[in-house]
């Protein structure tokens, strides 16, 4: 890693750069076949160990500063072998350039110390309390600790509002507070901002994080994208394009969030995305943009004209796509004249 790379991750926030997250690990294993949905659990990290690898330097390249070691819902009673795997994967592919997060949401702090890792996280709590009594346990480390919810406006499963959570979160020490999963964009965003707020009235001025899933989800309620009909295997038509998440990171970083990443459906060309929008503030351009030109430039070299045409930033940033399933409507319409519902 360059100098500026090596500086602590809180020292990089505190200097108010943009720290960029990676994605969803889970959601894009389970698309290329190393993990089985329903479990959602990390075995690959042993079973396939160069397909995780791979990912993991997919969002490196992308402009990814933090890589994730995959252990995310792993069950008490798998290997420990599986533990130590994911997090032999990360270090090996952060040595190219990043910080090793772990995630602590399984009992995870054997190997805290035996790994040197840079940042913890806690996340997908759906009530403060939880988290409150995870952020007790990661503050015995010394190490930087961020803590995520997987709520939206309305709050926590016991009606906690966002901003009483932030607040409770700061106050229990959490250096890092914020949301992830559940949620797109546009509700992890309002989320956000309520969390802001309430952080400002009393004064607490922990870093602010987001992670939201890759896909539009205005008609959820407070369960979130997994409440909807088509999870987890036709989430595809909700999917966001590139120019959705440039809008989302513009958005994010406007209301002073610095650590901006993405969760389940945020693939590494999100994630670049991400970091395209944000090479202004960062000063730099993802490995991965070499490969692709900012707002289609290259399409200018295409052999058909009227896609030359859409070569330029206010063709992508105006577009409104079609959701890809243009009969969906009337197909559910006639399904529901079918069944008298």
């Amino acid at each position: 890693m360059s100098n500026v790379e090596k500086r602590g991750i809180l020292e990089r926030l505190n200097a108010g750069e943009v720290v960029v997250g990676d994605g969803g690990m889970v959601n894009t294993l389970e698309k290329r076949g190393y993990v089985k949905a329903g479990p959602w659990t990390p075995e690959c990290t042993v079973e396939h160990p160069d397909g995780v690898r791979q990912l993991h330097r997919e969002f490196l390249m992308a402009g990814a500063d933090v890589i994730q070691a995959f252990t995310f819902s792993l069950d008490d009673d798998l290997p420990n072998n599986i533990n130590q795997a994911a997090c032999d994967l990360a270090k090996g592919v952060a040595q190219e350039g990043g910080y090793i997060l772990l995630d602590v949401s399984v009992k995870l702090v054997l190997y805290i110390h035996k790994n040197n890792v840079d940042i913890l996280i806690a996340e997908f709590f759906a009530n403060v309390e939880e988290a409150e009594w995870a952020i007790e346990v990661m503050k015995t480390t010394g190490k930087p600790t961020a803590i995520t919810m997987r709520i939206g406006p309305q709050g926590d499963l016991a009606n906690v509002s966002p901003g009483e959570c932030a607040v409770r979160l700061a106050r229990a020490g959490a250096d890092i507070v914020g949301v992830n999963c559940c949620f797109g964009p546009n509700k992890s965003l309002e989320t956000i901002g309520l969390m802001k707020e309430a952080l400002d009235k009393e004064g607490l001025k922990p870093h602010l994080m987001i992670q939201p899933v890759g896909y539009h989800t205005p008609d959820v309620g407070c369960g979130g994208h997994i409440t909807l009909p088509e999870f987890p295997f036709a989430m595809e038509p909700r999917m966001l394009t590139r120019w959705d998440v440039h809008k989302y990171a513009r958005r994010a970083y406007d209301m002073g969030v610095r650590y901006i990443g993405g969760c389940s459906g945020f693939y590494p060309y999100h994630i670049r995305a991400i970091a395209e929008e944000l090479a202004p503030e960062r000063g730099k351009l993802p490995a991965a943009s070499e490969k692709h030109s900012p707002w289609g430039e290259a399409l200018k070299h295409h052999s058909v004209a009227e896609v030359r045409a859409r070569a330029n930033r206010a063709y992508w940033e105006n577009l409104k796509p079609a959701s890809g399933r243009l009969f969906a409507i009337f197909e559910r319409m006639t399904d529901a004249g079918r069944t008298g519902s």
